[in-house]
């Protein structure tokens, strides 16, 4: 299994290492902020459940989100299913910060499309 996108080594489009650049290449993959998002609304969701959350993805895919995220540090197997770690839970912190963001962007769009 290929490892997951962290700081300090090279990730797609950038050699670099910088944190920003792994962190985008791993929530930039199929399903992994899907994951993340999820387990924001269902803390300690089983693999089963997660699967079904993310419109029935393929389990090698989740296997494989799940292991990457799981060595970023964002998401931690519990006692009977899946939990973000206190970082993961920042990471979510900051995303809803981001999506409310895009909310207000997709509004200023909309406003200048409107010529009323």
């Amino acid at each position: 299994m290929a490892s997951a996108p962290l700081p300090g080594r090279s990730v797609r489009n950038s050699a670099s290492g910088r944190p920003i650049m792994a962190l985008l290449d791993l929530l930039g993959r199929r399903w992994a902020l899907r994951v993340v998002w999820e387990l924001v609304q269902a803390p300690g969701a089983t693999f089963r459940q997660l699967q079904q959350h993310c419109d029935d993805v393929s389990s090698s895919v989740l296997s494989q989100r799940l292991g990457e995220l799981t060595e970023a540090g964002i998401v931690q197997r519990a006692e009977r299913g899946y939990v973000l770690t206190p970082d993961g839970e920042d990471l979510a912190e900051e995303l809803l910060r981001l999506s409310h963001w895009a909310d207000r962007w997709a509004t200023h769009l909309k406003e200048d499309e409107d010529p009323d």
